[in-house]
């Protein structure tokens, strides 16, 4: 089949979906510029990549391949002798057919597979992670795990962009509604903050993922986005500040870098005088010290002065 009909097909379970490019591309854990080089034909679809779109679009991989033989065996299906025999044993759905709803990412195997991912990195670090293992955790087989993300560099990635999309959706949930900038800046220096388990957790994955940005093109490339949506959310706060009265007029752009750059400081020591939670009695290290730290550098150096 030419590759321009594979994507066509792509095209319609993406319609299906009835989500935007880039929210598929999400949903399937794959950079939205790669979905898109692939719908316009300067790129091919993945093997794994085609199995995720088959397994969240609810369509057989043999019909996005123009082919009932072409159709990959689910790993994780029980009961199927043969790949051949579950193919032609059911018919081919096409996203014009009655079909159930797209399931949601969250009950999805390949974001239970990240999911799991994510929490083994956070446990170990990520070069102390095996494929089995994640098999383990996810109660299924590496060949299941092979079958969704080839390799380690996919895992990753895949772990990156969750990363990135949870910490996004708890500050817009946690933020939402709030329309004073001195208590939306505060709230996301309350998020950043790790004293609970998930925060630690998330920080763990942050730091282990830094160190991989130095050395992999691709996990750097992500690490540049974020921050440039991170920075762009804190700047964009401080910028509304200075237009209430709240801040002062200050550079909203350098203000941001410099109340990140200490928040990622301030989070690395916490989380290396801290292991596993436990205060170890290092003065000024602790997360209150860090939360106190943070906020006095708000009010010293953001807070406009209140009229006497």
């Amino acid at each position: 089949m030419q590759q321009d009909e594979v994507a066509a097909r792509v095209r319609q379970v993406i319609d299906a979906a009835g989500v935007s490019a880039r929210e598929f591309a999400r949903r399937i854990v794959i950079d939205p510029s790669k979905l898109s080089r692939s719908l316009n034909g300067t790129r091919r679809f993945t093997a794994a990549e085609l199995a995720r779109i088959a397994d969240i679009g609810a369509v057989d991989v043999g019909w996005l391949l123009g082919s009932t033989a072409g159709a990959a065996a689910d790993p994780d299906a029980a009961g199927r002798t043969a790949a051949g025999a579950a193919v032609t044993a059911s018919p081919v759905r096409s996203p014009s057919a009655p079909r159930p709803p797209v399931p949601s990412p969250e009950g999805g195997r390949p974001l239970q597979i990240v999911r799991e991912t994510v929490r083994l990195i956070a446990e170990r670090g990520f070069h102390a992670v095996r494929v089995a293992d994640i098999a383990a955790a996810c109660h299924t087989s590496t060949a299941a795990i092979h079958y969704h993300f080839p390799g380690r560099d996919e895992l990753l990635e895949a772990a990156v962009r969750w990363c990135m999309d949870e910490d996004t959706r708890r500050r817009a949930d946690a933020t939402a509604g709030t329309r004073h900038a001195g208590d939306e800046l505060r709230l996301l220096i309350e998020l950043q903050t790790p004293r609970t388990e998930q925060q630690r957790r998330q920080w763990c994955v942050w730091l282990d993922l830094w160190a991989e940005a130095a050395r992999s093109t691709t996990v750097g490339r992500l690490h540049g986005e974020y921050y440039r949506q991170w920075g762009g959310t804190v700047a964009d706060v401080i910028r509304r500040g200075v237009e209430q009265g709240v801040f002062r007029p200050v550079d909203a752009d350098g203000a941001a870098l410099t109340l990140t750059a200490l928040i990622d400081g301030l989070a690395s020591q916490v989380l290396a005088t801290e292991p596993g939670g436990q205060d170890d009695g290092v003065p000024g290290t602790g997360a209150q010290a860090m939360h106190d730290a943070l906020t006095a550098h708000v009010d010293a150096c953001l807070t406009a002065p209140t009229a006497d």
